[in-house]
């Protein structure tokens, strides 16, 4: 049990060690305690929270720094999320003013805006999609037998994907499965669409086209491009920062995870359903990581679902600054999705 001074003396190495990135000795700490103490007691705290595995003493110099223990501790028991300047809210809300057309415009937009503000490498995903719906469902000729498959959804999003139709399909019977499609899926989400087209669609489908396989085929690929999560990453190469030249193979695998939507939904999914959770280096399976840390915040549009941002980074980052203000800034992304959504109806 750690008594209230070195509960101090944890948390003021830990904000010093996190401004700027230097162990912290003794004497800085006498200097900036609040409290006044003899140096031989500020280092019996100090040795106090070594045998702890909160703090740990670097190769090239007397001081400390915090350990990914300590961070945990710090994180679980003593972290209050610092106030955001209002400046930067009103930063948040001006990048977010344009005009946008897809939901996945805004979302893109704003891992550019997190990155932008943290100096950090963001990560956002849109609102779930189980709660996306289908609106309508088109073909365009491109002439021969190429079409353009055209999917709209309910959060008015467009997929669209070219296509060659098999030979023998007559266009008036094309005509008449996207007319099936559009009366029984209409209005069903998307997931239920993707599951209807492996069991009533092809029997649907029989009443006009002897072979439907290939209508589904069309059908089929443009809803899943559909369905698929959409994760946007920003300020990719900030990752640069936290590796040293010699590490250039592990920074690589960073950079790998960043471009594969399996390797992201891992790194940014939770256990719990906690708002805001904060993953360490060491807690993460991949030895890439272990450097890294990632602060994963969730928000909600109501009945259009749940998205996701976070932010990967150094462990040494400032938690309090960085969950403030993702939790400020959760709240703000969520507002210009609903008003998007709004302005849909």
């Amino acid at each position: 049990m750690l008594t209230k001074r070195e509960l101090t003396v944890l948390n003021e190495i830990i904000k010093l060690y996190t401004e700027n990135g230097q162990p912290v000795g003794s004497k800085k700490l006498l200097s900036t305690l609040p409290m006044h103490v003899s140096s031989a007691t500020i280092r019996n705290d100090m040795a106090a929270l070594e045998n702890e595995g909160l703090i740990r003493k670097t190769h090239s110099s007397s001081g400390r720094v915090p350990s990914a223990r300590g961070y945990r501790f710090y994180l679980d028991h003593m972290l209050t999320p610092a106030s955001v300047p209002a400046n930067d809210i009103q930063e948040i809300r001006n990048s977010f003013g344009g005009e946008f057309n897809r939901i996945d415009d805004i979302v893109e937009q704003s891992a550019r805006i997190l990155s932008q503000l943290t100096s950090y490498t963001a990560i956002t995903l849109g609102p779930e999609v189980s709660a996306l719906k289908l609106e309508g469902f088109r073909l365009v000729s491109l002439g021969g037998r190429r079409v353009m498959a055209i999917l709209v959804s309910s959060d008015g999003s467009v997929q669209n994907k070219a296509f060659t139709l098999p030979e023998g399909i007559k266009s008036e019977d094309v005509e008449a499965a996207i007319r099936i499609v559009n009366d029984k899926l209409v209005g069903l989400p998307l997931t239920d669409v993707a599951q209807k087209l492996q069991t009533d669609v092809p029997a649907m489908l029989m009443q006009h086209l002897s072979t439907p396989d290939g209508f589904l085929d069309v059908f089929g690929g443009v809803l899943k491009q559909a369905v698929t999560e959409r994760f946007y990453v920003g300020g990719r190469l900030n990752l640069m920062d936290y590796f040293e030249p010699n590490d250039v193979s592990e920074l690589k695998r960073v950079l790998g995870i960043m471009d594969q939507s399996d390797a992201i939904n891992r790194l940014i999914a939770t256990d719990n359903d906690s708002p805001i959770s904060v993953r360490l280096g060491p807690e993460m399976s991949d030895e890439s990581l272990k450097r890294l840390s990632i602060i994963t915040a969730h928000y909600s549009v109501g009945e259009h679902g749940r998205g996701t941002i976070a932010i990967l980074g150094p462990t040494s980052m400032p938690y309090s600054k960085m969950i403030g203000l993702l939790d400020a800034f959760r709240g703000e992304l969520a507002k210009r999705l609903t008003n998007y959504y709004n302005d849909l109806h």
